[in-house]
């Protein structure tokens, strides 16, 4: 059921992103495992893409994970509170990856409204990268993490939308990235209330 360390070596990142919506991401930490649905994500295209933080091929002790060969796990801090994952794609030293957005809570239901404190019925619980995070208990440990391993992996449940289903948007957040703020690259299952705001088409 894993995904196939193959899968995440696709080169094409905006069609990874798309394609992991219905996939399924689980945790295991203290024996105890949780998964959610992946509902939202958005595509990072590497050195070419002015949102990306390897633009340009910048490479730091944060951005150095980005460079692995796809299949490991990127989690970094942003606004000093909130830790985002994302899935490392394509090939060594072609640093793409996919930011997921939003989960629909699946397995260890009550561990996820544990940690964030609300029922799962609020959208809220893992609606955004932050909640989607803390909602699967994932922090900076999980950087670097092969997600063909025993903490951190996807599986594929058979899950598919239809392409009416699903919308393509601008990206959040990132008007910094001038022109390339515009690219429709994030992905996310309409009327699902596990998406982020804003969640129009």
């Amino acid at each position: 059921m894993k995904l196939n360390p193959e899968y995440y070596l696709n080169e094409d990142v905006v069609a990874l992103a798309k394609d992991l919506l219905g996939k399924v991401l689980y945790t295991k930490i203290d024996n105890e495992i949780t998964a959610g649905i992946i509902v939202e994500t958005e595509a990072y295209f590497g050195i070419k893409d002015k949102a990306s933080h390897a633009y340009g091929g910048r490479r730091t002790n944060r951005t150095e994970t980005m460079f692995g060969a796809g299949g490991i796990a990127y989690v970094y801090l942003c606004y000093g509170m909130h830790n985002l994952f994302n899935v490392v794609t394509s090939v060594e030293n072609d640093p793409h990856a996919v930011l997921i957005r939003g989960i629909e809570p699946l397995v260890g239901i009550d561990i996820i409204e544990e940690r964030r404190n609300m029922p799962y019925t609020k959208g809220a619980i893992s609606a955004g990268p932050g909640s989607a995070a803390k909602a699967l208990g994932i922090d900076r440990t999980f950087n670097t993490k092969n997600l063909a391993g025993e903490e951190i992996w996807i599986e594929d449940h058979g899950i598919r939308y239809k392409e009416e289903d699903l919308a393509a948007t601008p990206r959040v957040g990132i008007a910094y990235a001038k022109e390339h703020a515009l690219l429709p690259w994030r992905f996310f299952v309409k009327g699902n209330k596990y998406v982020s705001k804003p969640n129009k088409v």
